[in-house]
């Protein structure tokens, strides 16, 4: 298995309920903890896919992360090298650039310690108060993406 098929694919009730809640409320203007909706056209239809996500801020920059891996939208932001992020009717246009797996453990770390209770389960035991060593050692499990607005 190569590094970009490590995938953890969500469960029934996080895709029909929790996903579909979140996504429902950041729609609305409520986001919970960071959420946007993450709008990326797809790679092969063209087509708009849409998905929640958690924007992540460290110092003047942002970033989205993918904890379960390499996922759709993963694979969607590179085709596309960006999106929108859709919170309420605010919608950002933004273009993606990847981050490089020596270069995440500072942002992982800023991840899992925000959102550690929700999404930890998917980052192998690896936390928040973990070494550098150990952080860059998964770092090529989850993409990460700094978001840069022309605004």
């Amino acid at each position: 298995m190569s590094d970009r098929d490590h995938v953890k694919k969500p469960g029934w009730f996080t895709v029909n309920v929790l996903n579909r809640t979140v996504a429902w409320l950041t729609r609305r203007g409520l986001s919970i903890w960071g959420s946007r909706v993450l709008a990326v056209k797809g790679r092969k239809s063209g087509e708009w896919r849409r998905t929640p996500v958690n924007l992540l801020t460290v110092g003047e920059e942002r970033y989205l992360v993918a904890p379960r891996g390499h996922v759709q939208w993963t694979h969607n932001m590179r085709a596309a090298g960006g999106g929108q992020l859709i919170l309420g009717r605010k919608t950002e246009e933004f273009t993606a650039t990847e981050i490089a797996d020596d270069d995440k453990p500072v942002l992982l770390r800023a991840y899992l310690k925000r959102w550690k209770a929700e999404v930890g389960v998917f980052f192998g035991g690896v936390g928040p108060d973990s070494t550098d060593e150990e952080l860059r050692a998964i770092a090529h499990k989850h993409p990460v993406f700094r978001v840069t607005t022309s605004g």
